[in-house]
């Protein structure tokens, strides 16, 4: 089982300032991997303050630098944003700088705000998008590689850094689509999903739906797919700490859900209002549906969540709303120390509860 770090650098209000935002990744990163963690994985956002990382590629080539062992992840780079050719020689420069650490995550974008900033159509977005899973494997292993498609265009080129991954760095797809989902699967890249912030129920779905999607593709989910786990997760013997943490956690997902469904408001064009909607969890709900509580509570949970969904990967959101940093720190350092190892320690002991699970 490999454990990540999703950072996704919010700003929740002008009491942070954006240099904060991104010392604050920064610092995180640093921590878990010191820790121990396999990954850490920046987001990609633009033009509001749901998430100030706008190039994930920059961040893993500046972290990078300030790291030696930990796996540097975007998740995910919005394709139908890039030009296939700039697109191409930056993943070939960050895998090298990164001496072969990048963890390439893609996706097709869904905040309509961000298309328009960039000339973009959306509703191109997932045709754009299948035409740069068709460049990729191409022009990341070919010394030559020429497209013609109906969005995008690429003479025959050639791309002048390479990549250091034999033969490319790993794709993880990430989407809501059974059909996209279903393309990576096939063709053999890894799967990035998640049930938000709801219970064992959407878990077990989660699982339905992902058995399906290989089935129906001629995979069996466990034996062929790598696929990792987004979660909001947090241990604590202090209810107030957990309480702001989960409040984060909420306010991330009423940001994204305005975003996503073009109800945002906002009075200046830039901070997103923080507005309730008839879909938000109560704090007791969040309590039951994530593994939060004291450390113990904390790691029965993950198990109970992993013998259920049986991901190879889980990525925990750590840099969420205004959660104060040193409080994270110490977080971070506590799933290093205590919780990973026991889960670790207990999937070793439990075959069925660990059978999909690479050693």
């Amino acid at each position: 089982m490999e454990f990540g770090v999703f950072i996704l650098a919010q700003q929740r209000g002008y009491h942070q300032t954006s240099q904060q935002v991104i010392n604050n990744s920064i610092e995180q990163t640093v921590a878990a991997e010191q820790a121990g963690f396999n990954t850490a994985w920046y987001a990609e956002h633009h033009f509001n303050n749901y998430s100030l990382s706008p190039s994930p590629l920059m961040m893993v080539a500046h972290m990078a630098a300030k790291t030696k062992r930990i796996r540097l992840g975007t998740a995910v780079c919005i394709l139908p944003l890039y030009h296939p050719a700039r697109f191409l020689a930056e993943v070939g420069f960050v895998d090298t700088v990164s001496d072969g650490r990048l963890e390439l995550g893609i996706g097709s974008g869904y905040q309509q705000f961000e298309f328009e900033r960039f000339g973009v159509k959306i509703e191109d977005s997932g045709a754009i998008y299948n035409e740069f899973l068709d460049i990729l494997p191409k022009g990341l292993t070919q010394k030559i590689v020429e497209y013609e498609g109906q969005h995008l265009k690429l003479p025959p080129s050639s791309i002048a850094v390479r990549c250091l991954q034999d033969p490319m760095p790993p794709l993880w797809i990430t989407s809501g689509n059974p059909v996209t989902l279903g393309r990576g699967v096939r063709e053999g890249h890894n799967l990035f999903v998640t049930a938000l912030l709801k219970g064992n129920d959407a878990v077990a779905e989660l699982r339905q739906r992902l058995d399906k999607v290989a089935g129906d593709n001629g995979k069996d989910l466990d034996r062929d797919v790598k696929f990792g786990f987004l979660r909001c997760a947090y241990a604590s013997d202090s209810k107030a700490e957990i309480d702001a943490y989960l409040d984060c956690a909420r306010f991330q997902r009423r940001i994204s859900e305005s975003l996503k469904f073009r109800r945002s408001q906002s009075d200046d064009g830039y901070m997103i209002k923080e507005v309730p909607s008839e879909t938000d969890p109560t704090m007791e709900q969040l309590r039951q549906n994530l593994p939060v509580g004291s450390v113990n509570e904390v790691i029965d949970k993950m198990l109970e969540e992993i013998s259920i969904l049986r991901p190879k990967h889980i990525a925990l959101q750590t840099q969420l709303g205004d959660f104060d940093q040193k409080t994270m720190l110490r977080q971070i350092e506590l799933w290093g120390e205590r919780i990973i190892p026991a889960i670790q320690k207990e999937l070793g002991r439990n075959p069925e509860a660990s059978r999909a699970l690479p050693a």
